[in-house]
């Protein structure tokens, strides 16, 4: 095998057209553990929503706390206005007992914690204790009084500080044992709770703080709300005040939409890391009136019915959305709305027609897909009135009839072919959209892709999707929609938080799908939050000063992916360096992104003509042990980037890159 490698770099030869900062983009979904990783709430069903899950009729994730013989429990209608149900609960003056309701949690120590309950009582009962203890030990970790003062429904606050971080708490409110005693008669010793939730001092518009900062890092450019549960997801039910908003049960993925995560507090969230929104609109069980009024809620002037409700919501001024999607993978049965690419596109005019009537400005994404008969259909009918087709990439073990029986050497090198899938698609899509006048101004938006690991029923132990490897292919995928960023301006990593597969932010020690038996918590390490080897990608190439871009010719050694069928694409020669040169506005810089999908070093040597470069360059390096190495909660910083000042003559004579690695190397011009 020839390990070693020449990078010619054309300096004089920059693009016309400039990188698209949207290119870097992100995706939230409220899919499985996502909102709840994300938000800093400490307490699950804060609504009492969910159904008892033993005898005792105790919402959820609530159990019982007490030691009456005669207490009893019920779940009942909430207070008014309010969505999910009441906690009942009757103490029986007799059994002289404490009573209440309990949750498993984690909890951060030296953070004082606000607690909000919505509660009423019979007029006996004066006070309830919220009190978090060690699970263990049953050392105290905070305790509060919360006088209570009417028969009717009342909100209460109190401030609760929590000593020490403790992985294993239980959160308690309850009245006391020696509380004072009432007389045993018709509704004495009756506490009705509607809604009970713990939030961080340090929450950022109810987001974890570390989310909020290590999105940050990630210098995203775009940030997008969608995904399936948005075909079945009405806005105007995740708007106002928050203990009014409905429950809403999550038709795709099962367990409740967050209704602590609406409209306003997405663009909330865009606002604090500086980036743009992307809101995807439901096509599936919406219409396109609902999409214009949601359009209207964030472009609207007061003076407009839904932008004086959104003045009402507290932001009397327009958010501005500018990016709008219609349609998630509608061409898929999963899909709420699902249908042909005819009637999709049939739908997709009556949805720009409604939505542009509210704003003509904004900018109309629309459900592509890599099958391109169902692009052509979009295309012909629709394509004259969007600006975006929309392709989502997921590339698995089942594009080469590979499982996890397939040798760990072969599932790699299959990993490492998946941006070559992605030229395949992207390249296709452009001679569709290129092929009639009327929409060849069309752009394309990858508005998700991913590694992705089929059959997922074999996905055991460790979560492929996070590893080096992973990392690996998603630079090479970078680094191919860089090559292709004068058509695609827009990508968005799927996912954000935990999620789906990615979750390139990971917090505490739960996988949706690769842990199935193992409850959140089972490490001791529920708290901690780390990043993937693929959020260090996507913060270092997020983070370079890029413009254009610059012819790459990469002359190197190949490797061979051993595919069980046919494949659209050749596999028996891929370069083993993947290069995606760039320069900055001025021309100062120069930046290229080399991807070494071997699993054996190799020696890159570099020209760069007759450019004059500085005495040294800036190497930054994502590297492990093994292509199958994870961060993980016991190491979160096994896979980090590094970077070193490397004299530009070592480049001349040939620089090791090692098996399995990512790089971006700066050089400054003379």
């Amino acid at each position: 095998m020839n390990n070693k490698a020449t990078i010619t770099i054309d300096c004089s030869r920059a693009s016309e057209h400039r990188i698209n900062p949207y290119l870097f983009g992100h995706f939230v979904e409220d899919i499985r553990d996502h909102m709840e990783a994300m938000l800093a709430f400490s307490l699950k069903d804060m609504d009492f929503e969910s159904e008892a899950e033993s005898k005792t009729e105790v919402s959820g994730s609530w159990y019982a706390y007490t030691n009456g013989r005669n207490t009893k429990y019920a779940l009942e209608a909430s207070a008014p206005k309010h969505s999910g149900r009441a906690q009942r609960i009757r103490i029986l003056s007799d059994d002289e007992a404490y009573a209440g309701i309990a949750q498993k949690t984690a909890l951060k120590g030296q953070v004082k914690y606000t607690v909000k309950l919505v509660a009423r009582a019979s007029i006996e009962l004066n006070y309830v204790i919220v009190e978090a203890v060690d699970r263990l030990n049953q050392e105290r970790l905070g305790l509060e009084r919360i006088e209570l003062n009417s028969h009717n429904w009342q909100e209460y606050e109190a401030v609760l500080a929590i000593s020490r971080d403790c992985a294993d708490a239980e959160f308690r409110v309850y009245v006391p044992a020696e509380h004072p005693r009432w007389q045993d008669s018709v509704s004495t010793g009756m506490l009705w709770i509607d809604h009970v939730s713990l939030l961080p001092e340090d929450h950022i518009g109810w987001v974890k703080r570390e989310v909020v900062e290590m999105s940050r890092d990630l210098n995203a450019g775009m940030m997008r709300l969608a995904g399936n549960y948005i075909s079945a997801y009405h806005f105007e039910h995740g708007i106002g005040p928050v203990l009014e908003r409905p429950v809403m049960f999550n038709e795709a993925w099962g367990g409740w939409t967050s209704k602590y995560f609406g409209t306003d507090e997405f663009i909330h969230f865009c606002r604090e890391l500086n980036v743009e929104p992307l809101i995807c609109v439901n096509d599936g069980s919406g219409t396109p009136e609902e999409a214009a009024q949601w359009v209207e809620y964030c472009n609207g002037g007061i003076d407009t019915p839904m932008g004086a409700k959104r003045a009402a919501n507290g932001h009397p001024e327009p958010f501005g959305v500018k990016y709008w999607e219609i349609g998630n993978e509608v061409w898929g049965p999963w899909q709420v709305g699902t249908c042909t690419g005819e009637q999709f596109a049939r739908r997709t005019l009556s949805f720009i027609e409604a939505m542009k009537a509210a704003d003509p400005s904004i900018v109309i994404l629309a459900c592509g897909h890599t099958d391109q008969d169902w692009n052509r259909a979009v295309l012909d009918i629709a394509g004259e009135k969007i600006d975006y087709l929309t392709l989502h990439l997921y590339h698995g073990y089942n594009r080469f009839a590979m499982d996890r029986g397939t040798p760990a050497e072969e599932r790699y090198k299959a990993i490492a072919s998946f941006p070559e899938w992605t030229r395949h698609n992207i390249e296709e899509t452009r001679e569709r959209i290129l092929t009639n006048p009327k929409h060849s101004h069309v752009k394309l938006a990858i508005t998700e892709y991913n590694t992705m690991y089929y059959p997922n029923t074999v996905r055991k132990g460790l979560p492929d999707e996070h590893t080096l490897g992973a990392a690996v292919a998603n630079a090479a995928n970078l680094n191919e929609m860089l090559r292709s960023s004068d058509l695609v301006h827009i990508g968005s990593f799927s996912d954000l938080v935990n999620g789906w597969l990615g979750g390139c932010i990971r917090v505490g020690d739960y996988y949706a799908d690769q842990y199935c038996g193992k409850n959140p918590g089972w490490s001791g390490r529920p708290l901690k939050v780390y990043g993937t080897p693929t959020y260090e990608v996507m913060k270092l190439y997020a983070g370079r000063d890029i413009s254009h871009m610059l012819p790459a010719k990469v002359e190197c050694g190949t490797f061979a992916v051993q595919s069980n069928k046919p494949a659209p694409i050749e596999l028996d020669a891929l370069p083993d360096l993947d290069v995606a040169a760039c320069t900055n506005k001025d021309r100062s810089t120069i930046t290229l992104f080399i991807v070494n999908r071997n699993l054996q070093e190799v020696s890159a040597a570099l020209d760069l003509g007759g450019l004059r470069a500085a005495e040294d360059t800036v190497l930054y390096e994502i590297t492990g042990e093994s292509e199958w190495d994870i961060n993980s909660v016991f190491v979160p910083d096994c896979i980090s980037c590094k970077s070193t000042s490397i004299p530009f003559e070592a480049w001349k004579a040939g620089y090791p890159l090692r098996p399995a690695s990512v790089y971006a190397l700066e050089i400054r011009t003379k």
